[in-house]
C-alpha cells in the first residue's frame, strides 16, 4: 500500500471494518447474494452465521452458485435453518452434502438459471440488496480484481445496494472485465487464506476411451469450451499433438495450463479476441492461481458476454465439450437431475451447445458413459427419469459414449433411437430395443 495514492489510501482505511463489523452493517438486509465457488469470501460468511445465530440479523435468503465448503460450515447448517434460505443457482458437492445434513429436501431451494442469465437473474428478478464476495489486494490506483470469478460478480457488483469485500492476497489478479474500485464498495474485510482446491482425479479408462473419440473430431485450429469431469479432462490431456487451438470457455481448468505453456493453445487462429485465452470462472490448484496472476493471455468477462451464444458463435470452429448424467431415445439430455433429486444445474451447458453449433463449423460434443451405478443401469434410457431437460434434442449434436459416437443432428426419431441403442452398453441394448417399439419409437 506504499504506492497507493494518500486519497486511495485513506479511502481504504476508512471503508477497512473487521468481519463481525462489516456484518452488522446489512441488517435490514433480506437478500445476500455471494461470489461463486473461489470468490465465496469464508471469513465473512463465518461472520453472517454468528450475526444469524445471535439474531442481530436477517433472516436472509442467500444466492450462489457452486457452493463451498466454507459456505456449508458456515450458513448450510441445520441449526441456521430457520433463518436462512438457501437458493442455489447451481449444486456443488457441498451442498448436496448440506441436503444430506438437514434431512430436508426442500430446505435448500434450487433455482433454475442458464449461467448466461445469472447475471441478470440477479440483479433484475432478485433485489440485490447486499453482495459479499472475495477480492485480490487493491492496486495502487485503486482497483481490486475479480481474479477466478468474472461469471455475476462483474454484474452484480455494480447494482447491489450494498457491497462488502474480502480482500486476499491468494486472489490473483486477472485481466478483461474483473476490475471493482475502492469507489464502488461499501466496506471491505481482510483477510487472506488459500482459495478452495478442486483437483480432478485422474482419467478412467472408460474417460480416455470416450475422450479419444472426440479428440479425432477436434481439429488444428479449433476454438474450444471444455467442461469440467474425466472425460473433458482426458480431451485436453489428448490434445498435446494439435496446434493453434484457441480458449473461450465458462471454465479455466488446470488441464488447460499445459497447453497454453506449451503453444498448443495459443488463439491465433481465433476468429474473435485472437490471441486471448477467455474465461469466466476459474476452479483448479494452487498452480492454476499462479499461473493467472498477472496473466495478460488470460482475460476473464462476465458469464452474459461469455457464455452468450450470439457471442460464442462469433469464433469459427467452435468446439464445445460438455459431459451428462443420461439421455433419452429422442436425445433429450438430463445433466442436473438423479431421480427426483438435484443434483447440480444447468450452468453453462446449453448456452455452449447452442452457441457452437451456430458458428461457422461448430460442433457440439455431450459426452457420458454408457451405464451407471457399477454398471448395474443404462445411461440411455426410453425417458429420462428425472424429468429434466438441460439439452433439448433439437440442440443436441453429437453424443459419445465408450461404445461410439453418434451425430443426432438431420436423424428422425426411429433414427435417433436406433443409433443412440447401438452406442449404449451391449447388455441393455434389447431392453432398450423392446421399450422403444413399445413407445412406437421404432
Amino acid at each position: 500500500m506504499d504506492e497507493v495514492d494518500p486519497g486511495l489510501k485513506a479511502l481504504y482505511l476508512q471503508r477497512r471494518l473487521l468481519p463481525h463489523e462489516a456484518v452488522q452493517t446489512i441488517a435490514g438486509c433480506k437478500n445476500l447474494i455471494l461470489g461463486m465457488s473461489a470468490a465465496q469470501p469464508p471469513a465473512l460468511m463465518a461472520a453472517t452465521a454468528d450475526a444469524l445465530k445471535d439474531r442481530l440479523i436477517g433472516p436472509l435468503a442467500i444466492y450462489y452458485l457452486h457452493g463451498t465448503e466454507s459456505l456449508r460450515r458456515s450458513l448450510l447448517v441445520p441449526e441456521l435453518s430457520d433463518r436462512v434460505i438457501p437458493r442455489p443457482l447451481f449444486l456443488s458437492h457441498s451442498d448436496r452434502a448440506a441436503i444430506a445434513q438437514s434431512g430436508s429436501q426442500s430446505w435448500i431451494e434450487f433455482v433454475p438459471a442458464m449461467l448466461h442469465q445469472a447475471g441478470r437473474l440477479l440483479t433484475e428478478h432478485i433485489d440485490p440488496e447486499c453482495f459479499f464476495v472475495t477480492v485480490s489486494p487493491m492496486d495502487r490506483h485503486g482497483y481490486f480484481s475479480l481474479g477466478t470469478n468474472a461469471d455475476y460478480g462483474a454484474s452484480v457488483i455494480r447494482k447491489a445496494k450494498k457491497v462488502i469485500v474480502e480482500v486476499n492476497r491468494y486472489m490473483p489478479r486477472t485481466f478483461g472485465e474483473c476490475s471493482v474500485h475502492i469507489s464502488e464498495i461499501d466496506h471491505l474485510v481482510e483477510h487472506d487464506e488459500p482459495l478452495i482446491e478442486a483437483i480432478p482425479n485422474p482419467p478412467t479408462a472408460v474417460d480416455m476411451k470416450i475422450a479419444e473419440q472426440i479428440v479425432q473430431r477436434i481439429n488444428d485450429g479449433d476454438t474450444l469450451q471444455i467442461g469440467v469431469g474425466g472425460v473433458p479432462n482426458a480431451v485436453l490431456a489428448g490434445l498435446t499433438n494439435h496446434q493453434n487451438l484457441g480458449l473461450h470457455s465458462e471454465l479455466f481448468s488446470p488441464a488447460m495450463m499445459p497447453l497454453i505453456q506449451s503453444g498448443v493453445m495459443n488463439g491465433r487462429r481465433k476468429t474473435w479476441m485472437q490471441h486471448k485465452h477467455v474465461f469466466t470462472f476459474a476452479l483448479g490448484d494452487r498452480a492454476l492461481y499462479d499461473f493467472l496472476d498477472d496473466n495478460p493471455s488470460i482475460v476473464g468477462y462476465p458469464a452474459s458476454w461469455v457464455n452468450n451464444p450470439d457471442i460464442i458463435r462469433l469464433n469459427d470452429n467452435m468446439v464445445s465439450v460438455n459431459s451428462a448424467l443420461e439421455i433419452d431415445l429422442t436425445g433429450q439430455i438430463n445433466s442436473e437431475q438423479l431421480g427426483d433429486r438435484p443434483f447440480s444445474g444447468s450452468g453453462g451447458q446449453l448456452d455452449f451447445v447452442r452457441g457452437a453449433y451456430s458458428a461457422r463449423n461448430g460442433r457440439s460434443f455431450v459426452a457420458l458413459r454408457s451405464t451407471a451405478q457399477s454398471d448395474k443401469v443404462s445411461r440411455i434410457v426410453p425417458r429420462l427419469l428425472g424429468g429434466t431437460v438441460t439439452d433439448p434434442r433439437n440442440d443436441v449434436h453429437f453424443v459419445v459414449t465408450e461404445h461410439g459416437c453418434v451425430n443426432l443432428k438431420g436423424l428422425s426419431i426411429p433414427q435417433r433411437a436406433r443409433a443412440l441403442i447401438d452406442i449404449a452398453a451391449p447388455e441393455f441394448r434389447e431392453a432398450l430395443e423392446r421399450e422403444a417399439i413399445s413407445m412406437g419409437l421404432v
